[in-house]
């Protein structure tokens, strides 16, 4: 008897001749060599830089190689005490104090403020959303002189109010239009279905929006976290007192105006600073990558 249901044969994948795979091989070998070629070039600053933490002060000027001769923990023993009455571990605490809330209310103010331009229609929203937009073309240094004046009349000067409370105002316009591309990639459905079900707006937000916005919250938080550990004017200008300073405040402390100082010590604390925001940025990789590519998508 003869099966009429013949089943389907598939196209078999042709075959690579032998040609072809050393063609792909090589190909890939060079591929693979560039790429690493040019990361080893990338990254050779930063792998000097521990290299040289742990070098003496006179190795460091008399040798270009990362791989010390004569290992030493001197760098690090005296850059953490300082010469402050205070140790680094002072100074990560007060970084830790002006990071804290800024990147916590970053989050919450510029999610708020997206979320009301993604979903809501008010008069004026063209017109507010392209002011906003527009702050992004203007230069930081335009607008110090005004944000000191107004932080002098208000008494904050030598605090950390003027370093986190305009991020409690989503002062960081880059963050809202990054939050908004991303919404307008997220379909409503699940919204309006909330909304049915009896939920005002904030409930929507907090538990529909917020958890499907939730890498692209992690970007915002990391680059905050990051332009936060790299802040040097913004200390520099408010703060006065040494016991209030940062990290990037405290690197300059080792600096005296004759030259005559460790550089092993100030490299150490470097490798020191760079750990919080190279921890932090593996921790979270995968959200922010996430996050990134999303946002810029528009649905």
């Amino acid at each position: 008897m003869t099966d009429l249901a013949t089943p389907a044969i598939a196209n078999p994948v042709p075959a690579m001749s032998s040609e072809e795979l050393r063609a792909a091989r090589l190909s890939a070998f060079v591929r693979y060599s560039l790429l690493t070629i040019v990361g080893l070039i990338m990254l050779y600053p930063l792998i000097w830089l521990i290299g040289a933490s742990f070098k003496t002060n006179s190795e460091i000027f008399g040798s270009i190689g990362f791989i010390p001769q004569d290992p030493t923990l001197d760098g690090y023993r005296k850059g953490w005490e300082t010469s402050t009455p205070y140790t680094f571990g002072r100074f990560f605490w007060n970084t830790f104090l002006i990071i804290l809330p800024k990147t916590i209310f970053t989050a919450i103010s510029c999610a708020l403020v997206a979320y009301g331009f993604a979903r809501f229609e008010f008069p004026g929203k063209k017109i507010l959303f392209a002011s906003l937009i527009a702050t992004l073309l203007l230069p930081n240094v335009v607008t110090r002189i005004p944000q000191y004046i107004l932080f002098r009349d208000l008494g904050w000067l030598d605090t950390y109010l003027p370093l986190w409370v305009p991020s409690a105002f989503a002062g960081d316009a880059f963050f809202v239009f990054m939050l908004v591309q991303f919404l307008r990639a997220i379909p409503r459905d699940m919204e309006e279905a909330a909304r049915v079900d009896g939920a005002n707006s904030l409930q929507t937000l907090l538990y529909i929006v917020v958890p499907m916005l939730t890498p692209a919250l992690i970007s915002v938080a990391l680059f905050q976290f990051m332009w936060t550990m790299n802040d040097f004017l913004g200390p520099l200008i408010y703060l006065s007192s040494v016991e209030s300073f940062p990290v990037s405040l405290a690197l300059k402390l080792s600096i005296d105006t004759t030259e005559a100082f460790d550089w092993n010590r100030i490299l150490a604390m470097s490798v020191l600073a760079l750990l919080p925001a190279l921890i932090v940025f593996f921790m979270a990789q995968k959200y922010f990558i996430e996050g990134i590519s999303a946002g810029g998508v528009k649905g």
